[in-house]
Protein backbone atom coordinates (compact mmCIF):
# COMPACT_ATOMS: atom_id res chain seq x y z
CA UNK A 1 0.00 0.00 0.00
CA UNK A 2 1.14 3.53 -0.81
CA UNK A 3 2.70 5.05 2.37
CA UNK A 4 0.74 8.31 1.89
CA UNK A 5 -2.57 6.42 1.66
CA UNK A 6 -1.57 4.33 4.70
CA UNK A 7 -0.74 7.51 6.67
CA UNK A 8 -4.15 9.03 5.77
CA UNK A 9 -6.00 5.84 6.78
CA UNK A 10 -4.13 5.48 10.10
CA UNK A 11 -4.64 9.16 10.97
CA UNK A 12 -8.36 8.77 10.12
CA UNK A 13 -8.48 5.79 12.51
CA UNK A 14 -6.95 7.97 15.22
CA UNK A 15 -9.28 10.87 14.37
CA UNK A 16 -12.43 8.71 14.55
CA UNK A 17 -11.54 7.30 17.97
CA UNK A 18 -10.49 10.72 19.34
CA UNK A 19 -13.71 12.29 18.05
CA UNK A 20 -15.81 9.67 19.87
CA UNK A 21 -13.70 10.11 23.03
CA UNK A 22 -14.16 13.88 23.03
CA UNK A 23 -17.83 14.09 22.05
CA UNK A 24 -20.74 14.79 24.36
CA UNK A 25 -23.23 14.93 21.46
CA UNK A 26 -24.68 11.74 19.98
CA UNK A 27 -24.17 12.73 16.35
CA UNK A 28 -20.47 13.51 16.89
CA UNK A 29 -19.94 10.17 18.64
CA UNK A 30 -21.71 8.39 15.78
CA UNK A 31 -19.59 10.28 13.25
CA UNK A 32 -16.39 9.17 15.04
CA UNK A 33 -17.49 5.52 14.90
CA UNK A 34 -18.29 5.85 11.18
CA UNK A 35 -14.89 7.42 10.37
CA UNK A 36 -13.30 4.51 12.24
CA UNK A 37 -15.18 1.91 10.21
CA UNK A 38 -14.50 3.60 6.86
CA UNK A 39 -10.78 4.03 7.66
CA UNK A 40 -10.17 0.37 8.55
CA UNK A 41 -12.09 -1.10 5.57
CA UNK A 42 -9.30 -0.40 2.98
CA UNK A 43 -6.68 -1.70 5.46
CA UNK A 44 -8.62 -4.95 5.74
CA UNK A 45 -9.05 -5.40 1.97
CA UNK A 46 -5.52 -4.32 0.99
CA UNK A 47 -4.29 -7.85 0.08
CA UNK A 48 -7.06 -8.38 -2.53
CA UNK A 49 -7.47 -11.96 -1.37
CA UNK A 50 -11.06 -13.30 -1.64
CA UNK A 51 -11.09 -14.07 2.11
CA UNK A 52 -9.89 -10.56 2.97
CA UNK A 53 -12.57 -9.00 0.74
CA UNK A 54 -15.22 -11.29 2.27
CA UNK A 55 -14.06 -10.37 5.80
CA UNK A 56 -14.16 -6.65 4.90
CA UNK A 57 -17.71 -6.98 3.50
CA UNK A 58 -18.92 -8.84 6.62
CA UNK A 59 -17.26 -6.30 8.90
CA UNK A 60 -18.68 -3.34 6.98
CA UNK A 61 -22.22 -4.73 7.03
CA UNK A 62 -22.20 -5.48 10.78
CA UNK A 63 -20.66 -2.10 11.64
CA UNK A 64 -23.12 -0.27 9.37
CA UNK A 65 -26.03 -2.10 11.05
CA UNK A 66 -24.68 -1.17 14.51
CA UNK A 67 -24.17 2.47 13.43
CA UNK A 68 -27.76 2.64 12.11
CA UNK A 69 -29.03 1.24 15.42
CA UNK A 70 -26.99 3.83 17.38
CA UNK A 71 -28.44 6.61 15.21
CA UNK A 72 -31.96 5.24 15.69
CA UNK A 73 -31.47 4.90 19.48
CA UNK A 74 -30.06 8.43 19.84
CA UNK A 75 -32.86 9.90 17.70
CA UNK A 76 -35.46 8.04 19.80
CA UNK A 77 -33.82 9.33 23.00
CA UNK A 78 -33.70 12.90 21.64
CA UNK A 79 -37.36 12.63 20.61
CA UNK A 80 -38.37 11.48 24.12
CA UNK A 81 -36.13 13.77 26.20
CA UNK A 82 -35.44 16.72 23.90
CA UNK A 83 -31.67 16.38 24.42
CA UNK A 84 -28.78 15.01 22.33
CA UNK A 85 -26.41 14.81 25.28
CA UNK A 86 -24.68 11.41 25.72
CA UNK A 87 -25.01 11.48 29.52
CA UNK A 88 -28.79 11.87 29.32
CA UNK A 89 -29.82 8.41 28.09
CA UNK A 90 -32.96 8.19 30.21
CA UNK A 91 -35.30 6.37 27.81
CA UNK A 92 -35.24 2.58 28.57
CA UNK A 93 -35.98 1.56 24.95
CA UNK A 94 -33.23 3.81 23.60
CA UNK A 95 -30.68 2.61 26.20
CA UNK A 96 -31.38 -1.09 25.46
CA UNK A 97 -31.16 -0.50 21.70
CA UNK A 98 -27.97 1.48 22.17
CA UNK A 99 -26.35 -1.27 24.25
CA UNK A 100 -27.34 -3.89 21.67
CA UNK A 101 -25.74 -1.78 18.92
CA UNK A 102 -22.49 -1.34 20.85
CA UNK A 103 -22.45 -5.07 21.72
CA UNK A 104 -22.65 -5.75 17.97
CA UNK A 105 -19.84 -3.26 17.36
CA UNK A 106 -17.35 -4.86 19.79
CA UNK A 107 -18.52 -8.46 19.26
CA UNK A 108 -20.20 -9.31 22.57
CA UNK A 109 -22.15 -12.60 22.60
CA UNK A 110 -24.83 -13.23 21.33
CA UNK A 111 -23.91 -10.61 18.66
CA UNK A 112 -20.46 -12.14 18.19
CA UNK A 113 -20.89 -14.32 15.10
CA UNK A 114 -19.09 -11.94 12.73
CA UNK A 115 -15.94 -11.66 14.86
CA UNK A 116 -14.18 -15.05 14.31
CA UNK A 117 -15.06 -15.06 10.59
CA UNK A 118 -13.78 -11.53 10.01
CA UNK A 119 -10.58 -12.00 12.01
CA UNK A 120 -9.84 -15.25 10.16
CA UNK A 121 -9.82 -13.42 6.81
CA UNK A 122 -7.27 -10.77 7.86
CA UNK A 123 -3.51 -10.72 8.22
CA UNK A 124 -2.10 -10.58 11.74
CA UNK A 125 -1.36 -6.83 11.92
CA UNK A 126 -4.80 -5.75 10.66
CA UNK A 127 -6.31 -8.35 13.02
CA UNK A 128 -4.36 -6.71 15.85
CA UNK A 129 -5.84 -3.27 15.01
CA UNK A 130 -9.33 -4.79 14.81
CA UNK A 131 -8.95 -6.59 18.17
CA UNK A 132 -7.48 -3.65 20.09
CA UNK A 133 -7.85 -0.13 18.66
CA UNK A 134 -11.36 -0.70 17.27
CA UNK A 135 -12.66 -1.56 20.77
CA UNK A 136 -11.66 1.80 22.28
CA UNK A 137 -14.35 4.12 20.86
CA UNK A 138 -17.35 1.82 21.59
CA UNK A 139 -16.02 1.19 25.12
CA UNK A 140 -15.75 4.95 25.74
CA UNK A 141 -19.47 5.22 24.95
CA UNK A 142 -20.40 2.16 27.03
CA UNK A 143 -18.49 3.52 30.07
CA UNK A 144 -20.22 6.93 29.73
CA UNK A 145 -23.71 5.40 29.55
CA UNK A 146 -23.32 2.27 31.74
CA UNK A 147 -25.30 3.76 34.64
CA UNK A 148 -28.37 4.27 32.40
CA UNK A 149 -28.38 0.71 30.98
CA UNK A 150 -30.37 -2.12 32.57
CA UNK A 151 -28.00 -3.97 35.00
CA UNK A 152 -29.58 -7.34 34.16
CA UNK A 153 -28.81 -6.81 30.44
CA UNK A 154 -25.15 -6.00 31.22
CA UNK A 155 -24.83 -9.07 33.49
CA UNK A 156 -26.39 -11.36 30.86
CA UNK A 157 -24.13 -9.97 28.12
CA UNK A 158 -21.07 -10.42 30.35
CA UNK A 159 -21.80 -14.03 31.40
CA UNK A 160 -22.89 -15.10 27.88
CA UNK A 161 -19.76 -13.61 26.30
CA UNK A 162 -17.42 -15.27 28.80
CA UNK A 163 -19.06 -18.68 28.35
CA UNK A 164 -19.31 -18.50 24.54
CA UNK A 165 -15.78 -17.07 24.28
CA UNK A 166 -14.55 -20.15 26.16
CA UNK A 167 -16.67 -22.77 24.44
CA UNK A 168 -16.21 -21.40 20.93
CA UNK A 169 -12.43 -21.54 21.11
CA UNK A 170 -12.24 -25.17 22.24
CA UNK A 171 -12.68 -26.76 18.81
CA UNK A 172 -10.58 -24.34 16.72
CA UNK A 173 -7.32 -25.04 14.93
CA UNK A 174 -6.84 -21.55 13.45
CA UNK A 175 -5.03 -19.17 15.78
CA UNK A 176 -6.88 -16.07 14.58
CA UNK A 177 -10.25 -17.67 15.38
CA UNK A 178 -8.94 -18.70 18.81
CA UNK A 179 -7.86 -15.09 19.43
CA UNK A 180 -11.29 -13.87 18.29
CA UNK A 181 -13.02 -16.10 20.87
CA UNK A 182 -10.43 -15.00 23.43
CA UNK A 183 -11.43 -11.39 22.64
CA UNK A 184 -15.14 -12.21 23.13
CA UNK A 185 -14.39 -13.79 26.54
CA UNK A 186 -12.31 -10.80 27.67
CA UNK A 187 -15.07 -8.39 26.57
CA UNK A 188 -17.43 -10.35 28.84
CA UNK A 189 -15.14 -9.77 31.84
CA UNK A 190 -15.10 -6.04 31.11
CA UNK A 191 -18.87 -5.72 30.70
CA UNK A 192 -19.76 -7.70 33.85
CA UNK A 193 -18.05 -5.19 36.17
CA UNK A 194 -18.76 -1.95 34.29
CA UNK A 195 -21.85 -1.06 36.35
CA UNK A 196 -20.00 -1.47 39.68
CA UNK A 197 -16.46 -0.23 38.93
CA UNK A 198 -15.88 1.34 35.49
CA UNK A 199 -12.20 1.90 36.40
CA UNK A 200 -11.75 -1.89 36.56
CA UNK A 201 -13.23 -2.15 33.06
CA UNK A 202 -10.62 0.33 31.85
CA UNK A 203 -7.88 -1.63 33.63
CA UNK A 204 -9.10 -4.91 32.07
CA UNK A 205 -9.25 -3.24 28.62
CA UNK A 206 -5.69 -1.89 29.05
CA UNK A 207 -4.24 -5.26 30.08
CA UNK A 208 -6.23 -7.01 27.31
CA UNK A 209 -4.74 -4.65 24.70
CA UNK A 210 -1.19 -5.25 26.02
CA UNK A 211 -1.60 -9.05 26.08
CA UNK A 212 -3.33 -9.28 22.69
CA UNK A 213 -0.70 -7.03 21.08
CA UNK A 214 2.05 -9.26 22.50
CA UNK A 215 0.29 -12.39 21.15
CA UNK A 216 -0.31 -11.03 17.64
CA UNK A 217 3.21 -9.62 17.34
CA UNK A 218 4.90 -12.85 18.48
CA UNK A 219 2.74 -14.89 16.07
CA UNK A 220 3.69 -12.44 13.32
CA UNK A 221 7.34 -12.89 14.23
CA UNK A 222 7.13 -16.68 14.03
CA UNK A 223 4.90 -16.41 10.90
CA UNK A 224 2.27 -18.74 12.37
CA UNK A 225 -1.51 -18.84 11.83
CA UNK A 226 -2.36 -22.50 12.60
CA UNK A 227 -1.75 -24.85 15.55
CA UNK A 228 0.09 -27.25 13.20
CA UNK A 229 2.67 -24.62 12.28
CA UNK A 230 2.86 -23.54 15.91
CA UNK A 231 4.22 -27.00 16.75
CA UNK A 232 7.28 -26.36 14.54
CA UNK A 233 8.17 -23.05 16.26
CA UNK A 234 10.24 -24.60 19.05
CA UNK A 235 12.96 -26.01 16.80
CA UNK A 236 13.24 -22.70 14.91
CA UNK A 237 13.28 -20.26 17.80
CA UNK A 238 13.11 -21.79 21.32
CA UNK A 239 13.30 -18.41 23.12
CA UNK A 240 10.39 -16.95 21.14
CA UNK A 241 8.36 -20.15 21.60
CA UNK A 242 8.79 -20.16 25.40
CA UNK A 243 7.88 -16.47 25.73
CA UNK A 244 4.84 -16.96 23.45
CA UNK A 245 3.70 -19.82 25.72
CA UNK A 246 3.98 -17.51 28.75
CA UNK A 247 2.08 -14.75 26.90
CA UNK A 248 -0.74 -17.23 26.17
CA UNK A 249 -0.86 -18.28 29.84
CA UNK A 250 -1.05 -14.59 30.77
CA UNK A 251 -4.04 -14.22 28.40
CA UNK A 252 -5.60 -17.16 30.25
CA UNK A 253 -5.17 -15.28 33.55
CA UNK A 254 -2.65 -17.44 35.42
CA UNK A 255 -0.63 -15.90 38.28
CA UNK A 256 2.09 -14.58 38.56
CA UNK A 257 1.50 -13.04 35.08
CA UNK A 258 -0.17 -9.72 34.23
CA UNK A 259 -3.41 -11.34 32.99
CA UNK A 260 -4.25 -12.50 36.51
CA UNK A 261 -4.58 -8.92 37.82
CA UNK A 262 -7.85 -7.77 36.13
CA UNK A 263 -9.57 -11.15 36.71
CA UNK A 264 -8.56 -11.11 40.39
CA UNK A 265 -9.82 -7.54 40.89
CA UNK A 266 -13.07 -8.15 38.99
CA UNK A 267 -13.85 -11.29 41.04
CA UNK A 268 -13.03 -9.34 44.22
CA UNK A 269 -15.40 -6.51 43.17
CA UNK A 270 -18.22 -8.96 42.30
CA UNK A 271 -17.81 -10.60 45.72
CA UNK A 272 -17.90 -7.17 47.40
CA UNK A 273 -21.17 -6.44 45.58
CA UNK A 274 -22.60 -9.63 47.14
CA UNK A 275 -22.78 -11.53 43.83
CA UNK A 276 -21.04 -14.84 44.70
CA UNK A 277 -22.93 -16.92 42.09
CA UNK A 278 -21.96 -14.57 39.23
CA UNK A 279 -18.34 -14.46 40.50
CA UNK A 280 -18.22 -18.29 40.62
CA UNK A 281 -19.73 -18.56 37.10
CA UNK A 282 -17.13 -16.13 35.75
CA UNK A 283 -14.26 -17.99 37.44
CA UNK A 284 -15.46 -21.33 36.02
CA UNK A 285 -15.91 -19.79 32.55
CA UNK A 286 -12.30 -18.57 32.74
CA UNK A 287 -11.23 -22.20 33.19
CA UNK A 288 -12.82 -23.13 29.84
CA UNK A 289 -10.78 -20.38 28.13
CA UNK A 290 -7.66 -21.51 29.97
CA UNK A 291 -8.03 -24.98 28.41
CA UNK A 292 -7.47 -23.77 24.85
CA UNK A 293 -4.54 -21.57 25.88
CA UNK A 294 -2.98 -24.63 27.55
CA UNK A 295 -3.67 -26.57 24.35
CA UNK A 296 -1.68 -23.99 22.37
CA UNK A 297 1.16 -24.11 24.93
CA UNK A 298 1.18 -27.90 24.71
CA UNK A 299 1.33 -27.81 20.89
CA UNK A 300 4.11 -25.24 20.99
CA UNK A 301 6.43 -26.42 23.73
CA UNK A 302 5.73 -30.12 24.35
CA UNK A 303 5.36 -31.46 20.80
CA UNK A 304 8.98 -31.07 19.72
CA UNK A 305 10.54 -33.03 16.86
CA UNK A 306 10.49 -35.81 15.88
CA UNK A 307 6.81 -34.99 15.40
CA UNK A 308 4.40 -35.65 12.57
CA UNK A 309 2.95 -32.36 11.40
CA UNK A 310 0.69 -32.09 8.37
CA UNK A 311 1.68 -28.47 7.83
CA UNK A 312 4.39 -27.34 5.46
CA UNK A 313 7.29 -26.24 7.63
CA UNK A 314 8.10 -22.59 6.85
CA UNK A 315 11.65 -21.69 5.87
CA UNK A 316 13.81 -20.32 8.65
CA UNK A 317 13.91 -16.87 7.10
CA UNK A 318 14.93 -13.89 9.17
CA UNK A 319 11.87 -11.84 10.03
CA UNK A 320 11.77 -8.24 8.83
CA UNK A 321 9.76 -7.19 11.88
CA UNK A 322 11.32 -4.76 14.36
CA UNK A 323 11.96 -6.69 17.59
CA UNK A 324 11.32 -3.72 19.93
CA UNK A 325 7.46 -3.60 19.97
CA UNK A 326 7.06 -7.36 20.68
CA UNK A 327 9.77 -7.15 23.37
CA UNK A 328 8.02 -4.24 25.12
CA UNK A 329 4.57 -5.84 24.97
CA UNK A 330 5.89 -9.24 26.12
CA UNK A 331 7.64 -7.61 29.10
CA UNK A 332 4.43 -5.79 30.05
CA UNK A 333 2.38 -9.00 29.57
CA UNK A 334 4.60 -11.04 31.85
CA UNK A 335 5.68 -8.63 34.56
CA UNK A 336 3.02 -6.09 35.59
CA UNK A 337 1.41 -8.11 38.41
CA UNK A 338 3.73 -6.63 41.13
CA UNK A 339 2.38 -3.20 40.10
CA UNK A 340 -1.10 -4.15 41.38
CA UNK A 341 -0.96 -2.03 44.61
CA UNK A 342 0.05 1.05 42.57
CA UNK A 343 -2.75 0.43 40.05
CA UNK A 344 -5.23 -0.12 42.92
CA UNK A 345 -4.21 3.21 44.42
CA UNK A 346 -4.65 4.96 41.07
CA UNK A 347 -8.03 3.38 40.29
CA UNK A 348 -9.77 3.78 43.65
Amino acid sequence: MNPYVLAILLSSLGLGTTLTFASSHWLLAWMGLEINTLAIAPLMAQHHHPRAVEATTKYFLTQATAAAMILFASTTNAWMTGEWDINNLSNPLASTMFMAALALKIGLAPMHFWMPEVLQGLDLLTGLVLSTWQKLAPFALIIQTAQDIDPLLLTLLGITSTLIGGWGGLNQTQLRKILAYSSIAHMGWMIIVIQYAPQLTMLALGTYIIMTSATFLTLKMSMTTKINTLATTWSKNPMLASTTALVLLSLGGLPPLTGFMPKWMILQELTKQDLPIIATTMALAALISLYFYLRLCYAMTLTVSPNTTNATTPWRTQTTQTPLPPALFITATLGLLPMTPTILMLTT
